[in-house]
């Protein structure tokens, strides 16, 4: 199966830093589009927290992109309640058009080190799954 590139994007985080996906080529990136008030994505973010630390010195990334309606004012109380270890930055329309029209929350993109989505993932998903999926990327 052709992986296609994932679309690029530059988002700003919570500490006003530039993110661009592009910048993360050679990286395995969890590329994960949440909300506050979602409740799968509640159970997720976890994951995803362990996830970053198991595997970051392995050439791993995950990139948090919240679609929330209130922008930073819910994100950013949210951020700290978590301890989210990763950035995260606000999504608008226009970037979740480029990744399909986002019609469900949580949704992942797990993309390749060469910047192609090679897994998506609409709803919650085992962890085991993410799990596998992302030591086979890094393996590679």
């Amino acid at each position: 199966m052709s992986r296609k590139a994932a679309p690029d994007f530059t988002l700003t985080d919570a500490n006003g830093a530039s993110v661009k996906l592009s910048d993360y080529k050679g990286k395995v990136v969890l590329l994960n589009f949440w909300d506050t008030w979602c409740g799968p994505c509640k159970i997720e973010i976890p994951w995803f927290i362990q996830f970053e630390k198991a595997y970051k010195d392995r050439g791993f990334m995950t990139l948090g992109i919240s679609m929330d309606e209130d922008g930073w004012k819910a994100v950013k109380p949210f951020l700290s309640q978590t301890g989210i270890n990763c950035p995260v930055m606000v999504g608008d329309d226009r970037l979740a058009e480029l990744y399909g029209g986002l019609d469900s929350l949580p949704s992942t993109f797990l993309i390749d080190r060469e910047g192609r989505i090679a897994f998506i993932h609409l709803g919650l998903v085992a962890r085991r799954d993410y799990e596998a999926e992302i030591q086979a990327l890094l393996g590679q």
